[in-house]
């Protein structure tokens, strides 16, 4: 009887490949029914049970998971000779499983309406638009960077730890529901991720568990990072599951925070988006609005890029080549290339808006 149980459970990952298939083509249907419906109630079930806690329960489970996997094979390795079939069977019906959950708790979300149909803005700008737009932010990175410093060489030192500036994150998104009222975030549940050294060396500043709604941040990033990555984190357990939207969402929620360093991050934050497409499209250009960015403000960007420049290794871009398939396996055709679509939401929406 339960060998028939797990052969059913494992050729269910049929039935559930079609469905999501067909989700995929009725993003309508995603937004109003699951990520409009019943994600918000699965996701504050997940944050109010393990946000309170003060460490991360899904890097728990991940390691009892992983340990628990190498011992299953391990012990089993003799069965893959003698019962190959049943073998199979166990491991898919495991992996017909953790589908389900993975998609129930949070992974439909990739199948949404595009954020820009939802905000009613266009997809699409011309270099024009771009310049305008990198100007203003240009001008308000080097307003609230000379009003913290006092002076245009000095790089911004943000002065809280990166636990306080954790526990002040989510204020930024009550200032954003007040635009945005779908953006509502509470309770909390964002964490320093147990697994920092791993991510760092694997190239990521933070990531969202998607079978405990946990928001991490990874805790070796220089603390200038801290504030739009969390941001970032937590637009993903609001149900933003393409990385250009949590860049934008997690910019707004950074430029609207009541803190002025958190503003800094979040201008600075978008600003650099817009330089690098600047950069891809005319060289001579970028280095012409380049030199118009505080010197100060260009020492924020090299402290980061130096980090992760000092934890590169081999193994960063198997990493990052495996993360980009995953995106491209659930509907973000771009991969790792979807984060400069980010330029897109932020050109349109500042488009027309002082900053």
């Amino acid at each position: 009887m339960l060998k028939k149980k797990k052969t059913l459970i494992a050729l269910s990952l049929i039935p559930q490949y079609l469905l999501i298939t067909w989700l995929s083509n009725h993003p309508d249907f995603v937004e109003r029914f699951y990520s409009n419906g019943i994600y918000p109630f699965i996701s504050k079930i997940f944050r109010y049970t393990l946000g309170w806690l003060p460490f991360s329960f899904g890097d728990f489970v991940y390691t009892f998971s992983m340990v628990y996997i190498v011992r299953w094979f391990y012990k089993n390795r003799k069965r893959l000779r003698k019962n190959t079939k049943q073998w199979v069977v166990d491991v898919f019906s495991a992996v017909a499983i953790m589908y389900f959950a993975f998609h129930l708790f949070w992974g439909f979300n990739y199948y949404r309406l595009p954020l820009h149909k939802s905000l009613n803005i266009a997809n699409d700008y011309n270099t024009e638009q771009l310049i305008a737009v990198t100007e203003k932010l240009i001008k308000k990175s080097n307003a609230l960077h000379l009003k913290i410093t006092d002076n245009d060489t000095i790089g911004v030192d943000l002065p809280y730890s990166k636990g306080e500036v954790l526990n002040m994150t989510p204020i930024g998104y009550e200032n954003l529901k007040q635009i945005f009222p779908h953006l509502e975030y509470h309770p909390k549940s964002i964490k320093k991720s147990l697994y920092s050294y791993p991510l760092t060396y694997m190239g990521f500043s933070g990531y969202l568990n998607p079978f405990t709604n946990e928001a991490h941040v990874n805790g070796l990033i220089p603390v200038y990072k801290v504030p739009t990555t969390a941001s970032h984190e937590i637009a993903h357990q609001l149900g933003y599951a393409a990385e250009n939207e949590a860049n934008f969402i997690g910019c707004m929620a950074a430029i609207n925070h009541d803190d002025i360093y958190f503003r800094y991050t979040g201008y600075t934050f978008g600003l650099r988006f817009c330089l690098n497409e600047i950069y891809r499209r005319d060289a001579c250009l970028f280095e012409d609005m380049v030199a118009d960015v505080h010197v100060g403000i260009l020492k924020n960007y090299k402290e980061v890029r130096e980090f992760w420049e000092a934890h590169e290794n081999p193994t960063e871009p198997l990493f990052k080549l495996f993360y980009g398939n995953f995106l491209k396996a659930n509907n973000q055709n771009k991969g790792m290339k979807s984060y400069s679509y980010v330029v897109a939401l932020l050109v349109n929406y500042f488009e027309t808006k002082s900053l």
